[in-house]
């Protein structure tokens, strides 16, 4: 029997309104997360990512759609219920550690608060969870330490730890390793894909660094608040029999030895880590919604001179888009603001205006 998505994204839209101003973040966004999968979230500023995060972590609401978590459709919540959710459903860590802990507690302290928040009264229970938490991230031996005595890389596995404090379905994380340098974020990427391994959870990573596609399971790009491309990670034949391996693990492997003048000879085990080894390789996919709309990147369309029209051509097991002749790409940026409102219409029928009108709408 096939186990139902976790999450359930369906023409989701949300709309910002800042004084007589409307934005709109997301634009009938279509998503699917599966349980126990490790997804990555990319895109730039304003695409609507972290508006995406939002909504699933409770913390804002959509205009319009469907978005349920766990069987839990969040349209339906109360505030209360809402805060419920937040607490027993979802985990958050987020690239500031000034929202993940805080600082005149110990490490234990940090992750027995979550507990007590949700009236865990048990002091033993929670202890023992808190400790099970900070040994599976690595920092059993500073669970006494405050902030000011831990790394910046060493603060982030304690937030993951505090948001895996109350057992949620669901982590978030916010540019988890925005703040601290390549190494270190290697360790806590590799801290996220370990603990959803070990407890079966459903992680989301939103970040602006394109190299996340090597570290998860899938990448989804949101592109003007729509899911425009899709990377999925897919794994050879070695790292799936290394599949109970750590990455920071070493395995023998055999290495061709040089001897002489070049000649080689042999084959000596050498110890070298698991993550040189993994046969990785990466497939990225135009993703449709459920009108069957796809995003052509912006680029694309400049490079093939495709503009607002275009000619689709079905041919042998694939779809052909052509640019229509005359609505090349990098004309339309040079047509005058008359001539771009003419090319929504028909030439016989575009809209009649008083000399000057677009002037003053241009002013506007």
């Amino acid at each position: 029997m096939q186990k139902k998505p976790l999450i359930v994204c369906e023409n989701l839209v949300k709309i910002y309104k800042v004084a007589d101003l409307e934005v709109v973040a997301l634009q009938g966004l279509d998503l699917l997360v599966e349980r126990g999968e490790m997804l990555g979230i990319v895109g730039t500023s304003g695409s609507g990512k972290s508006t995406l995060m939002n909504i699933l972590g409770g913390l804002d609401r959509p205009s319009a759609g469907r978005v349920s978590v766990d069987d839990i459709d969040l349209l339906s919540l109360s505030d209360s219920a809402m805060t419920l959710y937040q607490r027993a459903k979802v985990g958050f860590v987020w690239q500031q550690t000034s929202r993940n802990l805080i600082p005149y507690l110990t490490a234990l302290e940090n992750v027995e608060l979550p507990m007590s928040m949700a009236w865990v009264t048990n002091r033993k229970q929670k202890r023992d969870w808190a400790e099970e938490l900070l040994d599976a991230v690595g920092l059993y031996e500073r669970r006494f330490h405050r902030l000011t005595q831990l790394s910046g890389g060493e603060q982030q596995r304690v937030a993951i730890a505090v948001a895996l404090a109350n057992k949620p379905v669901l982590l978030l994380g916010d540019e988890p390793t925005g703040e601290v340098d390549s190494v270190t974020s290697q360790a806590i990427m590799d801290t996220f894909r370990r603990l959803a391994q070990r407890m079966d959870l459903t992680t989301i990573i939103v970040t602006h660094d394109p190299r996340i596609a090597t570290q998860v399971d899938r990448v989804v790009a949101i592109r003007d608040g729509k899911i425009s491309t899709e990377t999925i990670r897919q794994v050879g034949q070695l790292e799936k029999a290394m599949a109970g391996k750590r990455p920071d693990q070493r395995v023998e492997v055999g290495q061709v030895e040089p001897v002489g003048d070049g000649e080689k000879v042999g084959e000596t085990p050498v110890e070298k880590p698991v993550e040189e080894h993994l046969d990785i390789t990466l497939q990225e996919f135009v993703v449709l919604d459920s009108a069957g709309r796809l995003q052509i990147p912006r680029e694309v369309r400049d490079q093939l001179g495709i503009g607002k029209r275009a000619h689709l051509e079905i041919g042998e097991n694939c779809i052909i888009i052509r640019p229509a002749a005359g609505q090349e790409g990098e004309q339309v940026g040079k047509l005058t603001l008359e001539e771009q409102i003419a090319m929504l219409f028909e030439q016989d029928s575009a809209p009649q205006h008083k000399p000057g009108s677009l002037k003053r709408l241009k002013r506007k």
